[in-house]
């Protein structure tokens, strides 16, 4: 993949050894390179700085912190200051810095804040739109997987409730399906720029779609 900024590409060297140590597919380095891609179109169409915007990309999940653990909200803030220390290695100023790291630390859904910069609603449009469509579904079951090699009792869907419809708890550390009402329908909602809510609104559907064919397979 071709990086759009000579520091990108630094960056990427420092970041990438990082990421292959990262056994949880949802969050590889491929994730990553979605997000930049996309962090960079919506910059570019939206007048916010392509450089700071792949750059924030590159960093936002240098830690991942596993979904069950209950320092999961505390993921973004992680990357972020791990990000601080990596990013001027590279050359970015003080001042880059501490937009980049604004805008990585509020991207994540769990941590449930509000972008505080445009660069940070480009950010967070970014990292959502990978969490749903083809690819979400894809990363929400490698999710759950990753959960349960690690010892959680998780299976793809409740037999009795698949799609949650019943008056139970959902729980989505134990029915992966249960994650679609507890986040992934909710995300489309959320986006910011008029690209990403476009491009939310097509992968939302597929979303539906998907669930429909599992509720079909499963009755």
């Amino acid at each position: 993949m071709r990086l759009t900024h000579p520091r990108h590409q630094a960056l990427l060297a420092r970041v990438q050894p990082r990421l292959a140590e990262e056994t949880d597919l949802a969050h590889d380095l491929d994730h990553v390179l979605r997000v930049y891609r996309w962090a960079v179109r919506l910059a570019e169409e939206s007048g916010v700085d392509t450089d700071l915007a792949g750059a924030a990309a590159l960093v936002h999940d240098l830690v991942n912190v596993p979904k069950e653990s209950a320092q999961r909200s505390m993921g973004s803030a992680l990357s972020a200051a791990a990000g601080a220390e990596v990013l001027p290695e590279v050359g970015y100023t003080p001042d880059e810095v501490e937009q980049i790291v604004s805008a990585v630390a509020t991207c994540s859904w769990s941590r449930g804040l509000p972008p505080a910069s445009p660069l940070g609603a480009i950010l967070q449009d970014a990292d959502r739109l990978d969490a749903i469509g083809a690819v979400g579904i894809a990363r929400n079951f490698a999710c759950a997987q990753a959960m349960a090699s690690r010892g959680t009792s998780g299976r793809f869907y409740d037999p009795e409730d698949p799609l949650g419809q019943s008056a139970r708890a959902l729980d989505d550390k134990r029915n992966a399906a249960d994650h679609y009402p507890i986040k992934l329908l909710r995300l489309a909602q959320t986006m910011h720029t008029p690209t990403a809510k476009a491009e939310a609104a097509h992968r939302h559907a597929f979303l539906l779609a998907f669930l429909e064919q599992l509720g079909r397979e499963t009755s």
